[in-house]
């Protein structure tokens, strides 16, 4: 199966405390292990709107690997470039929430299994018939390897005339901001699209406020800039335009891969050829049901129940 959409990244599993405001450094229990990693998070959710797609990464042979994988094939993703190292163990990530909105998360990544993907998984033929790759922040910081590759790739789509979506995903955690900046400008100034939140453009372009960042991160090249406002839902800038779309109401459980969501949802959109207003719109609701079950993955919808909450919003059904 040739995925229309394709994304390259991190896959680990995500254990998190089962309540808020407990830090990781006390004792205290755990849920999970949930599939995740945001570049699968938003694979994932690409699969269940019923578009075409597959990833590149590697996990560990071990359980949490084969959860992960066998995860992402149920709900229709192609993981014929997802390999299996045997001296590797799956990236974990250690999270907790605060009563604030915050996260704090341990990361076991860059010695994982994670950050192992080698350059003939980069296969030149598959990704010349994809028609976005979609990158992130966090993958580009695991460590030098992992950037190169995704480079390479967002190098073959872009010459075969494919386009590239960015998001931030900004992981201080990782690396700092400084060095974030630079490993970003290579895919800023080639991509169509850039999906930051409003904390992740001002890091990102210097500046204390959101819609002149977003301005400021046009002039890197791309075409959009497709700006998460979480509960506010979504500003879209482009050279011409800002478009704000409203969010809609759904009751928060779990806010972790809202985002990721939303960047499916917009991809999507892009790839059908909608409207900006149309495509935030749809994104803005495959966003909203993504926080409505607990696990980072979990709440990824389908395109029936993101038809479901636009109809029952009073919006005309998309498809």
């Amino acid at each position: 199966m040739r995925g229309q959409i394709v994304s390259i990244g991190e896959l680990l599993v995500e254990i998190m405390r089962e309540k808020v405001d407990q830090p990781l450094g006390v004792a205290g229990t755990f849920i999970g292990p949930f599939a995740s990693g945001a570049p699968a998070i938003f694979i994932d959710a690409v699969a269940r709107l019923g578009v075409n797609c597959g990833f590149i990464g590697t996990v560990g042979k071990d359980d949490f690997g084969r959860l992960i994988v066998e995860r992402l094939k149920r709900d229709g993703v192609d993981t014929a470039y997802i390999r299996s190292l045997s001296d590797y163990t799956t990236g974990v990530a250690f999270v907790t929430y605060f009563s604030d909105g915050s996260r704090k998360f341990i990361y076991h990544l860059p010695r994982a299994a994670s950050g192992k993907i080698y350059e003939d998984q980069v296969d030149s033929d598959y990704l010349s018939k994809v028609k976005y790759l979609h990158l992130m922040g966090s993958s580009l910081s695991i460590n030098e390897e992992c950037r190169k590759i995704c480079y390479k790739a967002a190098r073959v789509v872009k010459d075969a005339g494919g386009k590239i979506s960015f998001d931030p995903n900004l992981r201080p955690e990782l690396l700092g901001i400084e060095k974030i900046r630079e490993i970003s400008e290579p895919i800023l100034s080639s991509c169509e699209v850039v999906l930051p939140s409003g904390e992740e453009a001002k890091m990102l372009a210097g500046t204390e406020d959101a819609e002149e960042a977003s301005q400021k991160l046009l002039e890197y090249g791309p075409k959009i800039i497709a700006l998460k406002r979480g509960k506010e839902g979504s500003w879209i800038f482009t050279a011409k335009d800002k478009i704000k779309v409203p969010s809609f109401p759904v009751k928060e459980i779990d806010p972790t891969g809202a985002g990721d969501c939303f960047d499916a949802g917009f991809v999507v959109g892009l790839l059908k050829g909608w409207p900006l207003e149309k495509a935030a719109r749809f994104a803005n609701a495959v966003g909203a049901l993504a926080v409505t079950k607990k696990g980072p993955m979990e709440g990824a919808p389908t395109l029936e129940e993101v038809n479901r909450l636009l109809k029952d919003s009073g919006a005309c059904q998309i498809i």
